[in-house]
């Protein structure tokens, strides 16, 4: 789970890391009203989505008096920012953060990420502050900082300070990273996150550092241990999809084709996916509707993938050992006689029961695609989604 950059520093300034002073707006009247209450000569106005390089595309602006504050915000509010990140469909702009600037003496990047290789936090720092680290990486590769944290004795002083002479820190500035970097670190760990990214950690002309901008992931599995940040999740800035599947517990990933996936288990979805594409289709998702595949779950995972109007076929493949050929069966008959279906269905099932789950689908009399093996259900579901198309025809059952 994503949360907003406010979100992140009011996060991280509760561990100890220094942010600039800003505050939340709704409206051009109320930022412009925010920057009174801030004080100072210059602001800056930055969209609140779930995506980085909002600078590029218009979302940060820097402001010297009201007017243009409002003026900024005007253009700003329920805009559709498209950034590298977000795809062609953008994300819509509902709230500004307005910060009070401040003087930047040199920027840094910071990141803090789980390497699933080494089983370790990794920190990976850059004196080429303000740029996205993908460009970092190819760009300045050498200018790239990595420590690895024994989880056994979290991050040590000596490690910070040892990042900060990598770093170029002045001594006079060094205690400060170190607040900043042990405080991110208790962040990332004590609340379950997956990534911390501060970029760019600024040093002021005054002898500050400063996070001036912070991105933090979740692990959704870990939300229910902090009640307090599974509040933050603003569903305007997810996929809908993938918002109406987190919320019926099914496990859903949106693409871009036109072929969509009910599976059960993460590594036969993937399979299944690549089978697809193998057979010269596109899936149109991945959603793996886990182990208890009863048929009201099935049912669920139906509708969620009929809201997606790209999806001209639909491909489920089972394979039980937890559950049941015959409850997947069920469920995929139930669905097909409660949601109203236009697109060819293809269903393949294999394990527990399946026997006894062909039957089901036999003596449906409903329009159903078998098939005994993958390859023959993806040929399938491929087959009857161009047959469909460039015809119209209505699929009829086969066995």
């Amino acid at each position: 789970m994503d949360i907003h950059e406010y979100q992140a520093k009011e996060v991280l300034a509760g561990f100890g890391v220094a942010v600039p002073t800003g505050a939340l707006a709704y409206s051009p009247e109320q930022a412009a009203y925010r920057a009174r209450e801030l004080g100072g000569e210059r602001w800056v106005v930055k969209a609140q989505v779930h995506a980085g390089g909002r600078g590029k595309a218009g979302g940060v602006k820097v402001c010297t008096s009201d007017s243009e504050i409002n003026d900024v915000c005007e253009t700003m509010f329920g805009m559709k920012l498209v950034t590298h990140q977000t795809g062609p469909e953008g994300k819509g702009v509902y709230r500004v953060y307005v910060e009070a600037a401040v003087p930047i003496a040199r920027e840094i990047y910071l990141g803090f990420v789980l390497d699933r290789t080494t089983q370790r936090v990794m920190i990976v720092a850059s004196a080429e502050g303000g740029m996205e680290i993908e460009e970092i990486s190819a760009e300045k590769p050498e200018s790239i900082v990595r420590a690895e944290v024994e989880p056994a004795v979290g991050l040590r002083e000596f490690q910070c300070r040892q990042i900060a002479f990598k770093l170029g820190i002045e001594p006079g500035l060094t205690q400060q990273l170190v607040r900043t970097l042990q405080g991110a670190y208790r962040a990332f760990t004590e609340l379950d996150a997956t990534m911390v990214e501060i970029n760019p950690l600024v040093v002021t002309d005054d002898n500050r550092i400063i996070a001036l901008d912070a991105k933090m992931t979740f692990d959704d599995n870990a939300l229910f241990r902090h009640p307090q940040i599974a509040e933050l999740r603003d569903k305007s800035q997810e996929d809908p999809r993938e918002s109406r599947a987190a919320d019926r517990g099914l496990s859903y990933v949106g693409l871009d084709g036109n072929i969509g996936c009910i599976v059960n288990g993460a590594g036969l979805a993937m399979a299944t996916m690549d089978t697809i594409k193998l057979a010269g289709g596109e899936p149109a998702n991945f959603l793996d509707i886990g182990g208890g595949a009863t048929p009201e779950r099935v049912a669920k995972a139906f509708r969620l993938v009929l809201s997606d109007k790209n999806v001209q076929a639909i491909l489920v493949n089972i394979f039980a050992g937890i559950n049941r050929c015959d409850w997947v069966a069920e469920g995929v008959v139930q669905a097909l006689k409660e949601v109203e279906v236009e697109v060819p269905v293809i269903v393949r099932l294999a394990g527990t029961n399946v026997e006894e789950g062909q039957k089901i689908l036999a003596k449906s009399g409903l329009p159903i695609i078998r098939a005994r093996t993958l390859n023959e259900a993806a040929e399938r579901a491929v087959g009857a989604w161009r047959n469909d198309l460039s015809q119209g025809v209505t699929v009829r059952a086969v066995s």
